[in-house]
């Protein structure tokens, strides 16, 4: 029977190292062994893992794909040395990669890291915070907060909460300009607009009356890729945005920003979602960290 788990740890190994000989001199073997383990590997696939040169190894897409696998399969198998051997208790424990939209990670996962260290002491934690979607198996990626519809995949997902939508305005912008009393008056108003392509064009509102809501258009001079870039451009005073309301819950109570219109919000809401790949025997991390951020939102 061949040894397929030492042949991912080698790998593994390899590839984080971009090196042969680096990877050999971890593992006590010669470069050219941690070579053949490798053109072995990739035999037994029918595809080219790395690219080789006399500097640094270079993976391929398909060396990528089966990186990412094989790194959570060894930590599973980590994973599961430790529980047996603990009898039955397994300890969250190694580095976790964790990626959330700028303003759903300043606002709720940063405040949250020292509590989650403190109880969870043996996890390395690695954030980064962008409002791009990311790859999470090319990327090497363990949790994706993610908002909004999901699209289709083989990821797993666990809803962590939801957001309905506000209209929103500085304290500054209205005292210059008014406060618009209802939808229609913000056609006088500089409305800041997102610049990427919506399912629906206008910003929806419910007539309180008729329970009926309706899409009203709206222009202004700016637009912005995010919510956070939004939220900024409206606490420097520069016109009306409509965002999640997370993105301004701290700021709303604050005082640095106002709700208007609410009368007429059709509580539209925006779902968030821990977004994960793998199947029912997570991690002990991964597990641990979903279950904080379900248990804190």
């Amino acid at each position: 029977m061949d040894n397929r788990a030492g042949e991912m740890e080698v790998f593994v190994l390899a590839a984080e190292l971009k090196s042969f000989s680096a990877a050999g001199r971890r593992l006590k073997l010669s470069p050219s062994a941690v070579s053949k383990l490798v053109t072995r590997l990739e035999d037994r696939l029918g595809t080219r893992l790395v690219v080789r040169s006399t500097r640094l190894l270079q993976l391929t897409p398909e060396g990528e794909t089966y990186l990412a696998r094989a790194s959570r399969i060894l930590a599973e198998i980590a994973d599961t040395e430790e529980m047996v051997a603990g009898g039955g208790r397994l300890r969250p424990r190694g580095p976790l990669s964790v990626n959330a939209s700028v303003g759903f990670g300043e606002h709720y996962i940063l405040p949250m890291v020292g509590d989650f260290l403190a109880m969870f002491p043996d996890v390395q934690l690695d954030i980064t915070l962008t409002d791009d979607t990311v790859d999470l198996i090319r990327e090497r990626v363990d949790i994706a907060i993610r908002h909004g519809p999901l699209r289709d995949s083989s990821l797993m997902a666990r809803k962590l909460g939801q957001s309905r939508q506000v209209v929103i305005a500085s304290p500054a912008y209205v005292a210059t300009h008014g406060v618009p009393g209802t939808p229609v008056d913000l056609e006088r108003h500089n409305c800041i607009n997102f610049n990427f392509r919506r399912s629906v064009e206008g910003w929806p509102f419910r007539d309180p009356k008729t329970g009926k809501t309706e899409l009203l258009p709206v222009s202004g001079n700016l637009k912005a890729s995010t919510g956070s870039i939004i939220r900024q451009l409206c606490l420097d005073g520069l016109g009306i945005g409509r965002v999640g309301r997370f993105h301004v819950e701290p700021d709303i109570a604050a005082g640095h920003l106002v709700a208007l219109l609410e009368d007429f919000n059709p509580e539209d809401i925006e779902e968030i979602h821990a977004v994960y790949a793998g199947h029912e025997h997570l991690a002990a991390r991964i597990r641990a960290f979903i279950d904080f951020l379900a248990e804190r939102l």
